[in-house]
């Protein structure tokens, strides 16, 4: 059963002390409904981010929240989902059927692992409505450097649909919410944020940062090509923790690939375990760096504390005065917890099922991560970085 949230004028007070509350969102496919689930939560505790960025599924996620009054996002959020979560294709009712009588069946691990593979085989044959779609020919009959030669789907569709759910006039007009999503150059293979505090966004900048190849297609940006960003970062969280000037920042992570997990006993499970390590590094590295920075800070400051009169060398105080403020990070991991009957093929396997499960599960994440006010508390200033994960919490 869904879970219910009430207000958290406890969790709010606090939250409220940080000028820059940041919902950061990890790319990953069919496991994005877990981001609605934990944005459901925190909408219903009465928390309202103020910048949101993310990274191919997590763009398109952020868009929508960035591109709706807040009490329009939960309902954006649901009609995207709900409609990517329709195959696609000319063969899409009889699918639909097949799935809806899937749904009827009993929540067993078995029918619920045979159902994710019947969604994931269906998105590979017939694309998902209002997403992409499969190409009538194979590109290798293609050599020409078109779309066409260079991705097995169309994702023409994702235009409209981010169109009907995004009013990107508000994204760009609207200085008190902020979006920013990263995508990857293909020429220079450099990693690029467009950031709506810098420069207008559109949907290209959104169907860029998921062109995940070879299935996707490149977006021409301005001259440049780009793919996916989760070929080079899955998460933005490193350039919200980087950006100056410094601020004291919450960062709400939402990962949808977890580090930690259990060795594999099938190839499936090798396939698996291979994705969640690749996607979910970046995060981990993103945390250490700032924890590092965080660490030299403090030490810096120390150290000119001892320096006589605390008198800097002329063409020192310039360029280590970025470096000596006492701006704080609290970064409040939501990693998603990959359920027994989900294998490789999770991120790509669409349909109403996963969605409920997948968002039902984000919003259980939300209302333990609630549960403990004190992770939202301001960390210490000589300290300048505090991480929390309700499940590694538990865990103890």
């Amino acid at each position: 059963m869904p879970v219910a949230i009430d207000p958290r004028p406890d969790v709010c007070e606090r939250v409220a002390r940080y000028p820059t509350v940041a919902l950061v969102l990890q790319g990953g496919g069919a496991l994005g409904g877990y981001q609605c689930g934990v944005y459901e939560g925190l909408h219903a505790a009465g928390l309202r981010p103020n910048w949101f960025a993310g990274i191919s599924i997590g763009a398109i996620n952020a868009a929508i929240l960035a591109g709706n009054a807040p009490e329009d996002r939960v309902a954006a959020l649901r009609g995207f989902w709900e409609l990517i979560s329709e195959p696609g294709g000319n063969f899409a009712l009889p699918a639909m059927a097949v799935r809806g009588a899937i749904a009827a069946f009993p929540d067993e691990t078995e029918l619920l692992a045979w159902a994710r593979g019947m969604s994931a085989f269906g998105a590979l044959l017939q694309g998902q409505r209002g997403f992409f779609e499969p190409r009538l020919l194979s590109p290798f009959l293609f050599t020409d450097g078109s779309p066409q030669s260079t991705s097995f789907y169309d994702t023409t569709p994702l235009y409209a649909t981010l169109e009907r759910f995004v009013d990107f006039d508000r994204i760009n007009r609207d200085d008190e919410v902020r979006l920013t999503v990263g995508a990857t150059g293909i020429t220079r293979g450099n990693f690029r944020y467009f950031d709506s505090a810098r420069e207008a966004i559109g949907p290209e900048h959104i169907v860029a940062s998921g062109a995940l190849p070879p299935a996707f297609p490149a977006v021409e940006i301005e001259g440049e090509w780009y793919w996916d960003g989760g070929i080079v970062s899955n998460t933005p969280l490193e350039y919200i923790l980087e950006c100056r000037p410094h601020e004291d920042t919450l960062a709400l992570q939402v990962d949808l690939w977890s580090a930690r997990g259990e060795p594999p006993r099938t190839m499936m499970d090798v396939l698996e375990r291979m994705k969640d390590i690749r996607f979910s590094s970046r995060t981990r590295h993103g945390t250490q760096m700032v924890e590092l920075a965080q660490r030299l800070r403090t030490s810096l400051k120390e150290l000119i504390e001892r320096i006589p009169d605390r008198k800097l060398p002329a063409h020192l105080q310039d360029v280590l005065a970025p470096y000596l403020d006492d701006r704080v990070f609290n970064i409040v991991h939501l990693i998603y917890q990959s359920k027994t009957h989900e294998q490789q093929h999770k991120d790509y396997a669409f349909g109403r099922i996963p969605l409920r499960e997948h968002w039902d599960s984000g919003l259980r994440d939300m209302a333990l991560t609630l549960d403990h006010p004190a992770f939202f508390d301001l960390p210490d200033r000589d300290i300048g970085v505090a991480t929390h994960d309700v499940h590694r919490h538990a865990n103890g």
